[in-house]
């Protein structure tokens, strides 16, 4: 658990650049988190079935895996539409919490401003990738094969 809600738009970096899920992925690239609780990178690395697969300097772990391709663990929200971050924040303030500004979305971190979006390109490159390389390549075409 954290002390503060971990609220906005993180850059993060690929570890595992040879991976299929990244492929045609920038150097950095970001993503949206909202959440009160972590996934610690060396709880992970204890795993020798997990591979960490992408993390940020200020969100933590992003992407893991099964070593078997099966399972995959994401800890943000790629899928998030232009104005989640927004909505969730402005409802918080109309409840009275003390919420902050989430980080990186609003220019000048104003909410009066339109959020800036800058997930959309690599939420839709995780999601191919992952449906093409680990679902539809993998799937065997005829279903007794299953």
């Amino acid at each position: 658990s954290l002390d503060q809600k971990l609220f906005g738009v993180f850059p993060h970096t690929v570890l595992k650049k040879q991976s299929p899920l990244f492929r045609g992925f920038d150097d950095e690239f970001y993503i949206p988190h909202s959440r009160y609780t972590e996934n610690r990178v060396e709880d992970i690395l204890s795993k020798s079935e997990l591979e960490l697969l992408a993390v940020s300097p200020q969100a933590g772990v992003f992407a893991v895996k099964s070593r078997d391709n099966r399972h995959f663990f994401i800890s943000g929200h790629p899928e998030y539409d232009p104005d989640t971050l927004a909505l969730e924040y402005f409802r918080d303030v109309n409840r009275g919490l003390n919420i902050q500004v989430p980080a990186n979305y609003f220019p000048d971190d104003n909410p009066k401003n339109t959020p800036l979006v800058r997930w959309r390109s690599a939420a839709q490159l995780f999601y191919t990738n992952w449906l093409n390389y680990y679902v539809y390549q993998t799937t065997p075409y005829d279903i007794r094969e299953i």
